[in-house]
């Protein structure tokens, strides 16, 4: 599993951070969260295939966020994309991608499904689900939680004793089918261990902290939190409905969540370590996102 960061700026892009997004690889696929301007070509930088993303997510509906969806949609189709593409995102992101089918002439061959999101739990798949919270911003921002699910751990040893050859009957059990074996029928749970709880991660979009965002933030083992300003303008950062570096370590404190990463950081701080360092005053494991970095989740 392998969280890449695509975009890392706030507002407006830099030399050195494009707009903000976030790439999820795992499971199979690339999940993507959020969209600004150049995101493709970052993915282009990685190597990571458009084709292999069916699910974006979006927080909200500031232009640094979204001006990318346009770009990646097109380019998709001129690759020949047959599969669906699922766009989540607040109210109104129905409306936008209506006007981005209308932008320009271009052809499409495959369907995009936009789902209008409210809160809750947005997809239960059996390897991970994904869930959203409202959280706090000048306009509507979503908070997503991608929690793994993590099978119990297969009992080889009490198997062998129950008379299972290894085999196909192995898989069917570690994935929850029971077997019969010499006319016996032997269940998952004969041999599977207690459950283990599965990677969480959390993404904050933009936000100030709130009690909404710690609750969805609860263990996460990694907090991909907005960190717009530095701990010297809370002024700021409230009246632009934005987060401190300090802000986002509370936030990590009050949450239990064991690594924090900061993120959509303003182009006014050229030496992004003084907000890693506000932060780590408060909340030890804490760190500053940049531009293509590769954070390999264990």
């Amino acid at each position: 599993m392998e969280l890449i960061f695509l975009g890392t700026s706030s507002a407006v892009p830099s030399k050195y951070r494009n707009h903000s997004a976030i790439a999820l690889k795992a499971f199979g696929e690339i999940i993507l969260f959020d969209c600004g301007e150049g995101t493709q070509r970052q993915m282009v930088q990685l190597k990571l295939s458009p084709m292999k993303v069916n699910n974006i997510f979006i927080t909200h509906l500031h232009g640094d966020h979204i001006l990318g969806i346009p770009g990646i949609i097109q380019s998709m189709g001129f690759r020949g994309r047959k599969e669906k593409l699922n766009i989540y995102g607040p109210p109104g992101i129905a409306m936008v991608i209506d006007s981005i089918m209308n932008l320009g002439y271009f052809t499409l061959n495959f369907n995009i499904e936009v789902h209008e999101i409210d809160g809750g739990i947005l997809i239960d798949e059996k390897e991970y689900a994904i869930e959203c919270a409202k959280t706090e911003h000048s306009i509507p921002n979503f908070s997503y939680s991608i929690i793994e699910k993590k099978k119990p751990r297969f009992l080889r040893k009490k198997a062998l004793e129950l008379g299972i050859e290894p085999g196909p009957d192995f898989g069917k059990l570690h994935a929850g089918t029971s077997v019969e074996v010499n006319g016996k029928i032997i269940k998952p749970e004969n041999v599977l261990g207690e459950p283990r709880k599965g990677i969480k991660i959390v993404y904050s979009g933009d936000t100030r902290p709130c009690d909404a965002l710690i609750d969805l933030a609860r263990d996460a083992d990694i907090l991909i939190h907005e960190s717009t300003f530095q701990a010297d303008s809370p002024d700021k950062a409230e009246e632009t409905c934005h987060s401190t570096a300090q802000d986002a370590a509370n936030v990590a404190l009050q949450a239990r969540a064991k690594k924090l990463i900061l993120t959509h950081i303003s182009t006014r701080y050229k030496k992004s370590k003084i907000l890693e360092k506000s932060a780590k005053e408060i909340f030890k494991n804490s760190m500053v996102a940049e531009d293509l970095m590769v954070v390999k989740v264990k």
